[in-house]
């Protein structure tokens, strides 16, 4: 059985518990040859979340097979010195060391990370950039493993890294499993950006944001004003008027966006050819979709197109 601890400090964000739900179910599959699960501080004793309510912890201990590093919803302040000799003694000695979301300042803290490609969330990774410029920090990944150190992006994103690491230890179908059970995708790649196009839009009315959704959905249709409109049940200048008022942007740039989100997921998962992304994302072809990707992201797609840098140790890439 291979034990996996969690290490928390005050005022840490109870989300990342989902994390351990994750091998929970991994458990319910694998019985006795799961994970045992524990979590701890630098003490024990009870530790307070961010929501007021407290956990009961034990003591660090002996070392697991996998220690994970929860985050709080603001950067940490320093860890105690206990806890960084702890972590730095897991990096030599654990299988694997991972940061969930902004616990990634406490490995930093603990030299671990430096030299090292991580992430974290995108509202923090610049900050953690300044703080650790020995390290390179990618704010648009959902998580990174290099080595035996691992980090991930937003709470939900510890999600992903767990599954990722259920599939280390047991294989893909394991971790299809566990992500039904969850009712999760199976799974965000670590190369995934954190960046959604719809979220950037964040359109007011159900009506916009039926629009948005019908474009996403059917990005291989020519998406004019007009069809979008009647995905909205508005005349084409209501909707045109509308959209720009709630959204910023006209109708065409905010389905452009929502094909470069979808041809950059594609090419991420590194299997298809730049003709076929640039079919499935709805672009007219391939010169069309450079040029919206030099336009918007300065980097052309074939630039992108490589094996996820937060997968590159689990798949040898």
């Amino acid at each position: 059985m291979r034990r996996v601890a969690l290490i928390i400090d005050d005022g840490f964000q109870p989300m990342v518990l989902a994390a351990l739900t994750a091998f929970e179910f991994a458990n319910r599959e694998l019985g006795p040859k799961g994970y045992a699960v524990s979590v701890h501080s630098e003490r024990g004793g009870p530790v307070r979340t961010s929501l007021g309510m407290t956990l009961e912890t034990a003591p660090l201990g002996a070392m697991p097979d996998t220690l994970l590093v929860a985050g709080l919803i603001a950067p940490p302040q320093p860890a105690a010195p206990a806890v960084i000799a702890y972590i730095q003694s897991a990096a030599a000695q654990a299988r694997r060391v991972a940061a969930l979301c902004t616990g990634a300042f406490v490995l930093a803290q603990s030299g671990v990370l430096e030299g090292r490609a991580a992430t974290t969330h995108w509202a923090h990774a610049r900050h953690l950039q300044q703080l650790h410029p020995g390290i390179h920090v990618d704010d648009d990944r959902i998580f990174i493993k290099e080595g035996n150190i691992w980090t991930s992006a937003g709470m939900s994103a510890a999600i992903d890294l767990s599954l990722a690491l259920i599939e280390e230890d047991h294989g893909a179908a394991l971790a299809r499993t566990v992500a039904r059970r969850l009712v999760v995708y199976h799974r965000r790649p670590g190369g995934q950006s954190q960046y959604s196009a719809l979220l950037d839009l964040e359109p007011r009315s159900d009506r916009v944001m039926r629009a948005l959704t019908y474009a996403r959905e059917n990005l291989r249709n020519p998406l004019t004003v007009e069809e979008l409109a009647d995905a909205a049940s508005l005349s084409p200048r209501q909707f045109s008027r509308v959209f720009r008022d709630e959204t910023g942007r006209s109708p065409a740039k905010a389905v452009e966006l929502l094909r470069l989100e979808a041809a950059r997921a594609m090419m991420e998962d590194g299997r298809h050819p730049l003709d076929i992304v640039a079919r499935e994302a709805g672009f007219a072809d391939r010169d069309r979709m450079r040029r919206a990707f030099l336009r918007t992201f300065g980097r052309s797609p074939a630039s992108l197109k490589r094996s996820p840098q937060g997968e590159e140790a689990s798949n040898a890439a």
